[in-house]
């Protein structure tokens, strides 16, 4: 089994070559994926510098993989965006200007544009729209920065529903988050422990319900948030078997790839080391885990990942049945963005 497969991984540098920490992770690892970030959190640049470089990064990635690589990105837009105008890409909206028009056609046209600059750098899987539902005024991860369509559920199917159909049809794929809903929260999950028990509402499953019935989502990205109302357990929604295998795949129909939200985020590894925190997330229902690499710099932790994985699959704590189920739904993902299964 190539248990590479299981991941996206985040690395330095705007260009690679055969002696870069990722090509060895591409080729001996077999890495599922990559997901690139423009700047690092203390502000230096990582992966993306121009358009031009940008295609160039992206088709050496290629030639090194064995299957077509997951390139990620999260670009939502507004201020969530890797592709930025300064660097001579495409300008963009946020999410938040897009609900108040409320021009679903506008959404359309801003959606294609942006797909569009994805799909000309060679960046085949974009890590949004975000579903939330912006319900509290005080959040400081989603509110703050524009990133939900509104508060109103119908609004947020609407709108998220065309931003994908855009991308669909230049065979990118997206990624619905923060499931079950970080949008009422009050505290900011790459920083520490985040609780949404007491405000979350369980309209904020409503986007996951509508869209899964409309067939059109390619993946859902679980948050790191606790909600106690969905599991009693206290465990973040990341490593959750009730909140993923019960809610999202029984309750609401999900039958794509479960994908984490960044495994470095302080969330996940104020309580447990990477290899618990993998292990734990598999066993819940994750099919692909992201190691940033952004927020800690670990150039060993694709490899500490999986031979974490390894041990535990060794001991029976995870069936090569559950890991061979995720590796068929990422093998389907990559055939949407080759566009050999429709979008």
């Amino acid at each position: 089994m190539d248990l590479g497969q299981l991941f996206l991984i985040g690395f330095d540098g705007c260009e690679i070559d055969d002696q870069h920490p990722v090509v060895e992770d591409i080729v001996d690892r077999r890495a599922g994926g990559v997901i690139l970030f423009a700047r690092n959190v203390d502000g230096s640049r990582q992966n993306i510098s121009s358009p031009q470089q940008l295609a160039k990064l992206t088709l050496d990635l290629q030639r090194y993989a064995h299957t077509e690589l997951l390139i990620a990105v999260d670009q939502e837009g507004g201020q969530v965006c890797r592709l930025r105008e300064q660097d001579g890409f495409s300008s963009t909206v946020s999410a938040h200007f897009l609900g108040q028009g409320d021009d679903i056609m506008e959404t359309a046209a801003r959606s294609g544009q942006l797909a569009q600059s994805l799909k000309d750098c060679g960046v085949n899987f974009n890590l949004a729209p975000v579903v939330d539902l912006d319900r509290n005024p005080e959040n400081p991860v989603i509110g703050r920065f524009g990133r939900s369509f509104g508060s109103d559920p119908d609004k947020v199917i609407r709108h998220s529903s065309a931003f994908i159909a855009e991308h669909h049809k230049k065979n990118i794929c997206c990624c619905l988050k923060h499931f079950p809903g970080h949008g009422s929260s009050g505290q900011d999950s790459h920083l520490g422990f985040t609780d949404v028990s007491e405000l979350w509402h369980v309209d904020e499953l409503a986007p996951y319900r509508s869209l899964i019935k409309q067939g059109c989502v390619d993946a859902v990205m679980s948050a790191h948030v606790v909600n106690r109302r969905l599991d009693d357990s206290g465990l973040p929604a990341t490593l959750s078997e009730r909140m993923l295998k019960g809610i999202l795949r029984q309750e609401l129909g999900f039958e794509g790839v479960i994908i984490s939200d960044d495994l470095q985020m302080r969330a996940i590894t104020d309580e447990w080391s990477l290899g618990q925190a993998v292990c734990s997330a598999v066993k819940a229902g994750v099919d692909l885990l992201v190691i940033g690499n952004n927020l800690v710099r670990d150039r060993g932790s694709l490899a500490e990942a999986i031979s974490a994985l390894q041990e535990a699959i060794t001991r029976k704590e995870i069936s090569e049945k559950h890991i061979q189920t995720s590796l068929r739904r990422i093998s389907t993902l990559k055939q949407k963005i080759a566009g050999i299964l429709p979008g």
